[in-house]
């Protein structure tokens, strides 16, 4: 992942970059619907306060902010039934092609799967289709909403335990 380490922790054990994370949520997905950053300022402490979840993880290097992503309930008013939802994943631009996307969704899905969740969610624009199918994620549904969103899924391979007679 270019040439500094990139490490992912939780946004409560980085505070310095709450700031950061709520105006790139802003401008990338609230902000063209006519939210104010106050609205995500509230929004996210409302999740950092969730204990266990939600939950928010960041990405960063030597160099400061690279990356986040957030766990929530739900992200689609459309899909209020599907829960939980890999949500407002972030990655610099200059940062972009360097694998940490992938170490950020990742990282959020290994958590939710070792808080005991089965099937994970996540919704994006059909151009990140390939990205996220990649990653494994199946494409469940198409233009949905008034952004015409993918909506995936991916579920816990389910753990086999063997016993054997002696």
């Amino acid at each position: 992942m270019g040439g500094n380490s990139v490490t992912i922790q939780d946004l409560n054990d980085a505070p310095e970059f709450k700031a950061i994370v709520a105006d790139r949520i802003w401008q990338a997905f609230w902000r063209p619907y006519g939210a104010a950053l106050t609205d995500v300022e509230t929004a996210l402490a409302d999740v950092l306060a969730g204990g266990a979840f939600p939950f928010s993880l960041v990405a960063a290097d030597d160099e400061g902010f690279t990356g986040t992503v957030t766990a929530i309930e739900s992200d689609l008013a459309a899909r209020p039934l599907l829960s939980p939802w890999i949500a407002a994943l972030w990655v610099e631009p200059d940062r972009r092609g360097q694998g940490i996307a992938e170490a950020l969704v990742n990282a959020a899905t290994a958590r939710l799967f070792a808080q005991g969740r089965s099937s994970l969610y996540l919704c994006a624009k059909p151009p990140m289709r390939g990205f996220y199918q990649r990653l494994k994620w199946g494409l469940i549904e198409q233009d949905v909403g008034p952004d015409g969103l993918d909506v995936f899924t991916l579920h816990a391979v389910p753990r086999l335990h063997w016993a054997i007679d002696p």
